[in-house]
């Protein structure tokens, strides 16, 4: 057992679960297609986020050139993106219910780690501990290394993610995935937004444990 697992941990998503991360990403996409020369739709890239860069950039360039494009999104994107991106409503207000609970907090990301970091301090939200560069299952790794007995995100990998790691699947339905795919993807709840977790939150830790 992890050595925190005693101690109740929350773990959150960040892209489209505590932050609005598409002003930003749509101006990187813009300024990497502008840099390049090459098309990208930045409109309908902002409409599936979620998994790894290299997903999104495999529609616009060649398989060979994926790497050197993501280094150069991830270089241009602290003066592109984060400026541009605000807090998703309730964000705040969830992990002050975590802290007031005596909890810890943790966002699991796949996002860049450097970047998720500079988002984070950028909005002024301290989490506990930040994981970067895992998606879906992968989650599961730094969930289980912190004891989470919760996971908050708002796309089926990130429930799928939960589920691996044991731990209580929260969705959120501000991203991607509607509230019936996250429900059919085995989340154990589905809130509307995070203004919904501090009352969620405070049902869960008065019920009783199995």
């Amino acid at each position: 057992m992890s050595p925190m697992a005693s101690t109740l941990t929350v773990g959150f998503d960040l892209d489209m679960t505590l932050i609005d991360s598409r002003p930003g990403i749509r101006a990187c996409y813009r300024a990497l297609s502008e840099r390049t020369g090459t098309f990208i739709d930045a409109d309908l890239a902002v409409t599936r986020l979620g998994p790894p860069l290299a997903q999104e950039l495999i529609h616009w360039f060649p398989a060979e050139e994926v790497p050197a494009m993501a280094a150069l999104y991830r270089e241009m994107y602290p003066a592109t993106a984060v400026a541009a991106t605000p807090a998703m409503d309730g964000a705040r207000e969830a992990i002050d219910a975590v802290r007031a609970a005596g909890g810890r907090t943790m966002v699991v990301t796949a996002k860049y780690e450097p970047n998720a970091k500079l988002h984070l301090a950028h909005l002024g939200m301290e989490p506990d501990v930040v994981v970067g560069d895992l998606w879906a299952e992968q989650k599961a790794r730094a969930l289980r290394e912190h004891g989470a007995q919760v996971y908050v995100g708002d796309h089926v990998g990130d429930v799928r993610g939960a589920r691996a790691a044991g731990a209580v699947s929260v969705a959120v339905a501000t991203g991607p995935c509607p509230a019936e795919e996250l429900r059919a993807a085995g989340a154990d709840v589905v809130l509307d937004g995070l203004a919904a977790f501090p009352a969620w939150f405070a049902g869960y830790r008065e019920a009783p444990r199995a």
